[in-house]
């Protein structure tokens, strides 16, 4: 007998095959209401399209939705965040719900908590339609509370349980709805409530996030000797890999004696720099580092056990990372791109 799964695992692995059915049926009728002459549809409804906006394209039927349009500066300037108040019960839903989800579950605390700000809580009566199939998307929900049945072409062909979510691709790229969305229950009830995010408010706030994080994060890599070879491009490519993580106040960020992989940057807060002598049984501090201050470089050319002892000194510590395995997964080999400044590079903490 196979293994009972939670409600989450379930509502993860019945939207995944609930997607697919969705997919199929659409594709079916779009097969059976196409005209002879036209194009075998090759596209399958829940993918994006294509990223490049050429409309020359051989063998792509596009769909005749809203593409993924650039965020500029001047758009992020003029959106104005709207706070929508939340009970504390469901602030801890919202926070539940996010994490299973693939569009919000690696963001970084502060595009985190601006998400949480925006998003909208939103009851439904049994019986009522969430999303129609057709209509351009503007919303994405997480179901709450209650289960909502699935219709393509008015024919039921499944159902999402609480937990689930609807509507990603109206976040990135306000494409029709392919499925109509109704919520399940006995009539003249509140059968279903959810948590809604806007389009707009997901993209500007994303987007903001991210350009200012990329200039902030290429500010802080120009800064490493190590790094100093890169070009404008390597930079970049760089600065949009780096990992965010958050230590507490105590906690250990890299331990002496342990096999480095990790290179860090702090972007907020203090640590402080541990050393244990040989011979020795205690660590003495040696040092401190703040914002923009960097360790663990050598990682990313030598396997050499770590030096020292970094611990979160603040009350939060926030560092980005990047780990040797994804520098070279999107820059190529460390040792050919680095090796030229090593000779003269000295780090703040000695190699020997």
């Amino acid at each position: 007998m196979g293994k009972a799964l939670s409600v989450p695992q379930r509502a993860t692995q019945g939207a995944r095959s609930l997607s697919q059915r969705v997919a199929s049926a659409a594709r079916k009728k779009k097969k059976e209401d196409a005209p002879a002459q036209e194009e075998p549809d090759d596209v399958m409804e829940d993918e994006p399209p294509p990223p490049t906006g050429d409309s020359s394209t051989k063998g792509v039927r596009r769909r005749g939705a809203v593409s993924a349009e650039a965020v500029t500066e001047e758009d992020i300037a003029n959106y104005k965040k709207v706070v929508v108040e939340k009970t504390p019960e469901e602030m801890d839903a919202l926070r539940e719900a996010l994490a299973k989800n693939v569009l919000f579950k690696y963001m970084d605390e502060k595009t985190r908590e601006d998400i949480f700000d925006v998003i909208q809580p939103k009851d439904y009566q049994a019986g009522q339609d969430i999303i129609v199939q057709g209509d351009e998307g503007d919303y994405f929900y997480i179901i709450h509370k209650g289960t909502v049945d699935v219709y393509v072409n008015g024919n039921k062909v499944g159902a999402i349980p609480e937990g689930g979510s609807f509507g990603e691709l109206a976040l990135i790229y306000g494409t029709p709805r392919a499925a109509t969305i109704r919520a399940a229950g006995e009539q003249g009830d509140v059968a279903v409530k959810t948590f809604r995010l806007d389009r707009e408010s997901y993209r500007m706030l994303l987007m903001g996030n991210t350009l200012k994080k990329r200039k902030m994060y290429e500010e802080f890599l120009k800064k490493v000797p190590i790094l100093e070879s890169l070009d404008s491009w390597e930079t970049l490519t760089l600065a949009d890999s780096l990992e965010s993580r958050n230590y507490k106040q105590g906690e250990v960020v890299m331990q002496q004696g342990d096999v480095g992989n990790d290179f860090y940057i702090i972007v907020q807060g203090d640590a402080h720099v541990f050393q244990k002598k040989e011979g020795e049984t205690e660590e003495v501090k040696v040092g401190e580092l703040g914002p923009s201050s960097y360790f663990g470089e050598i990682a990313l050319i030598y396997n050499k056990p770590r030096a020292a002892t970094i611990k979160a000194a603040s009350e939060t510590l926030e560092c980005v990372l990047i780990s040797k395995e994804r520098f070279e997964r999107v820059l190529g080999p460390c040792q050919d791109i680095l090796k030229r400044n090593l000779d003269n590079y000295k780090s703040i903490i000695a190699l020997k």
